[in-house]
């Protein structure tokens, strides 16, 4: 079989081998916490947060406040070098929203990190509805020397999912985003979880279609999960009829016909969410990202299809 649209004979544009063809070496994204919240946590637009949310199910251990932002990428890096002695890294601005706050503070945050020897370029973290033209032409100046991403949560395209679990934004909102971030360059990523309630599997289809015609470029999907200590531990409990959790060959086969409708240009980071056992309520699958992408792949091929073959 001749390589793909990506230049290569995996059957869909996967992001670690975009990364290898980028960088031509390992890279690997350090996390950090940096302190900030969101404007749906702190009243500005509303308060809870996501419904869905509670960062300690991502957040690495050496991510905390108590360490500084150069001491965090010490010890990020501590833990993946031992492998790797010629890795380099991207400092990964990951917890909460990490463009919500004075623009001379996100200088002296992210500016902290790209000092680091080891440091390549930056993942920004964020909201769709906390992107400026300041700040984006700051990014502009910044990408000129590192590498900079901005990766954003749009989580549905349906307002009425986005009102349901408390994100205090639009999809409007979320397509301006996308837009202005293109406009100036920058390097994107869109996050999207599969299985909000309420939503189906037509609507998930669709908006396969929607955000092929978006400037996206880097993709991030993964399947709906409950967490302790989240609001949507306690709709569980109280109406659990109103969730579906994908069993894994389910959500492997919504993922393939997902593909099949999505634009081939643009690079797919991951399809699920890993998160620590003891934090879990649903779906507990027990299975790693790069295992679930294994079966992805091998579905697509025993289909015969590959990424974008209906767009």
């Amino acid at each position: 079989m001749c390589n793909f649209f990506w230049g290569h004979k995996n059957r869909y544009n996967d992001f670690p081998a975009f990364f290898r063809k980028k960088f031509s070496k390992r890279v690997q994204k350090v996390s950090i916490d940096a302190g900030f919240t969101c404007p749906n946590r702190d009243g500005t637009k509303g308060e809870g947060g996501c419904t869905y949310c509670n960062n300690k199910t991502f957040n690495p251990s050496y991510c905390n406040l108590e360490t500084s932002i150069t001491g965090q990428i010490e010890k990020g890096i501590g833990f993946f070098s031992k492998k790797y002695s010629t890795m380099k890294f991207l400092a990964y601005f990951q917890a909460y929203t990490n463009t919500y706050a004075p623009l001379d503070n996100l200088k002296c945050l992210y500016e902290e990190a790209l000092q680091h020897p080891k440091i390549i370029g930056l993942v920004i973290s964020t909201r769709p509805d906390v992107i400026n033209e300041e700040l984006l032409e700051y990014l502009t100046e910044l990408s000129k020397k590192s590498y900079i991403m901005v990766e954003l949560g749009l989580e549905s395209h349906l307002d009425r999912s986005l009102k349901y679990i408390n994100r205090g934004h639009t999809f409007a909102e979320s397509v301006l985003a996308l837009q202005q971030i293109s406009a100036h360059g920058i390097n994107n990523c869109a996050h999207l979880i599969l299985g909000l309630p309420n939503e189906t599997r037509t609507d998930w289809l669709e908006q396969a279609k929607i955000i092929s015609n978006l400037p996206v470029n880097n993709l991030k999907l993964h399947q709906l999960q409950i967490h302790k200590g989240t609001a949507m531990e306690m709709q569980l409990k109280k109406n659990p009829e109103q969730f579906h959790f994908f069993s894994v060959e389910e959500y492997v086969e919504l993922v393939v016909d997902y593909l099949e409708l999505l634009n081939p240009r643009i690079v797919v980071e991951r399809f699920v969410s890993q998160s620590p056992p003891e934090m879990l309520l649903a779906p507990k699958w027990g299975i790693k990202n790069f295992e679930f992408a294994a079966k992805v792949e091998k579905r697509l091929n025993e289909r015969d299809t590959w990424q974008g073959r209906l767009l």
